[in-house]
C-alpha cells in the first residue's frame, strides 16, 4: 500500500497534539517495573508501537519473576525495546529468549552483551553472535567498574544506567571513543534522579552506586520533539503559518530540541507559550546547512529533506551511527534523494548535498523505516504531490501522523 499526498497551499495553520515522548516512556517503564509501586501513575505515556513492545515485554517478566517458567520476548523491530530489556531481563531471576524482527536480527547487540557478561550475566547468542536472538538467564548483577564503546549507541549506556541501582556493587562507567546521542544519556539521568537516584557524571566517566527507587505519585510525558522536526519542515516549505504544537517545553530534557534554533535559519520562528510552541515564519533565508548530529541522530533525515526541499545545499556530518538504525539510513537517504534530482555525496559518516532542483519520479521507498516515510511526506508542499510506500511505518512512533497531516489541508488517496 502507498500514499499519494497533496498539498494544495503554501499555507500551514492550526493546532496539533503530538505524541508523547517514546524515550521518556520507555525510560519510565523500566523504572515503574524496577521500582514496583502499583502508585506510580505515568501521564501522557507514549502510545507508540516501540512502547507498547517494551511494556509487553516488561509485564511478562515481572508475572513470571521468582518462577522457573521461561519466556520469549519478541521485541519486534524496537532497538530501544531490545537494549532495555536485555539489561533488564539479565537483573531479574527469569529465564528469557529476546528475539526481533529480520532487521532486529542484523542489529549489533555485542557491545551492550560483552559489558553485561563482564559484571555478571549469563547471555548467549543463539543464532550469530553478537546479534539477537539471545538467551539470557537472569540472576543478581554484581556491577563494578567498566569501560564501554560509546561510539554506536547511547542506548547501551542508558540500558546499563537504569539497572545499575539494582546491581550489587553498582557501577563506574567510562564511556571510550565520541560518545554518540548524549542528550539521551542526560535524559536517562534526569528522569533517574527525579525518582530518587544519585548519580555522578563527569566527562566521559558516570557513577551510580547501589540504591533503590524512590516511589513519586506520578510523572508528565512531555510530547515528541522528534514528531515536532517533521512539522517545523512543513513550516519551512510554507509561506503563511501560524501552527501552534501542544504539549512541548522550552527548557526540555530531550536533545531533540536543538530544532527551534537550526529552523531558525530557515526562517521558522518558535515561540513558547503554556502549553506548547507556536511557529510562525520569517524572512530568514540559508543558503547553507553544516551542521553536526552526533548528538541528533534523529534530526538528519528531516533536515536533509528539508535541504532537498529548499532547494539549498548542506553539509550533515556526525552520522556514523545511523548505520546500524532501522535501516542504513545513509544509505536510505542517499537513494531517494538521489532519484529525485539532488545532487549528493555520502560516506561512513557524512551526506554533502549540493543545490539541486526537486523533482518526484517515483513512489518514496520507507526501508521499514517511519522517519523515512515522516520526512519525505512535507515534500508534498514544495512538490505539490508525493507518493510515500508503506505508509504504516509511522506507528512506530507517531501512529496518528497521517491523521493530524489530513487536520492541516494534505489531502491521502490510498493505492
Amino acid at each position: 500500500m502507498s500514499y499519494i499526498i497533496k498539498k494544495a497551499t503554501k499555507e500551514l495553520k492550526g493546532d496539533i497534539y503530538l505524541p508523547a515522548s517514546k524515550s521518556e516512556s520507555n525510560r519510565l517503564l523500566v523504572i515503574d517495573a524496577l521500582l514496583g509501586s502499583e502508585d506510580l501513575q505515568i501521564e501522557n505515556l507514549s502510545a507508540s508501537n516501540d512502547t507498547k513492545v517494551l511494556k509487553k515485554a516488561l509485564e511478562a517478566l515481572l508475572r513470571l519473576r521468582g518462577t522457573n517458567i521461561s519466556v520469549t520476548l519478541d521485541m519486534e523491530d524496537s532497538g530501544t525495546a531490545m537494549r532495555f530489556i536485555t539489561s533488564y531481563a539479565s537483573a531479574i531471576n527469569v529465564k528469557s529468549l529476546i528475539t526481533g524482527s529480520e532487521r532486529m536480527k542484523e542489529r549489533p547487540l555485542s557491545i551492550l552483551v560483552n559489558t553485561l557478561r563482564e559484571i555478571g550475566a549469563q547471555i548467549r547468542y543463539i543464532d550469530n553472535d553478537g546479534f539477537p536472538p539471545i538467551l539470557v538467564e537472569g540472576k543478581r548483577i554484581k556491577g563494578g567498574v567498566i569501560e564501554i564503546d560509546a561510539t554506536i549507541s547511547s542506548q547501551y549506556i542508558s540500558s546499563l544506567m537504569l539497572v545499575a541501582p539494582k546491581m550489587t556493587n553498582g557501577i563506574i562507567m567510562y564511556l571510550k571513543g565520541d560518545i554518540a546521542s548524549y542528550p539521551y544519556i542526560n535524559m536517562t539521568a534526569h528522569i533517574m534522579q527525579h525518582f530518587g537516584i544519585e548519580i555522578l557524571m563527569h566527562e566521559n566517566a558516570i557513577a551510580i552506586k547501589k540504591q533503590s527507587y524512590s516511589g513519586r505519585n506520578n510523572y508528565i510525558v512531555e510530547s515528541d520533539w522528534s514528531a515536532a522536526s517533521y512539522w517545523y519542515e512543513m513550516a519551512a516549505f510554507s509561506d503563511d503559518v501560524d501552527l501552534f504544537l501542544h504539549g512541548l517545553k522550552q527548557n526540555s530534557i530531550q536533545g531533540d530540541a536543538i530544532i527551534t534554533q537550526i529552523f531558525e535559519q530557515f526562517g521558522v520562528h518558535s515561540e513558547f507559550q503554556e502549553n506548547g510552541v507556536r511557529l510562525t515564519k520569517t524572512n530568514n533565508h540559508c543558503q547553507n546547512l553544516k551542521q553536526d548530529f552526533i548528538n541528533y541522530p534523529d534530526m538528519v533525515q528531516t533536515l536533509a529533506c528539508t535541504v532537498a526541499g529548499l532547494g539549498i545545499s548542506g553539509e550533515l556530518s556526525g552520522l556514523a551511527n545511523l548505520r546500524y538504525k532501522e535501516t542504513d539510513r545513509i544509505h536510505a537517504l542517499h537513494t531517494e534523494l538521489k532519484d529525485m534530482g539532488i545532487t549528493l555525496d555520502s560516506s561512513e559518516e557524512k551526506i554533502l548535498i549540493k543545490k539541486s532542483d526537486l523533482k518526484a519520479q517515483r513512489p518514496i521507498r520507507t526501508f521499514a523505516d517511519h522517519r523515512m516515510a515522516m520526512s519525505f511526506a512535507p515534500l508534498a508542499i514544495p512538490l505539490g504531490e508525493i507518493t510515500i510506500e508503506s505508509p504504516n511505518v509511522v506507528n512506530k512512533s507517531y501512529p496518528n501522523f497521517w491523521e493530524d497531516l489530513k487536520k492541516l489541508g494534505f489531502s491521502l488517496e490510498e493505492v
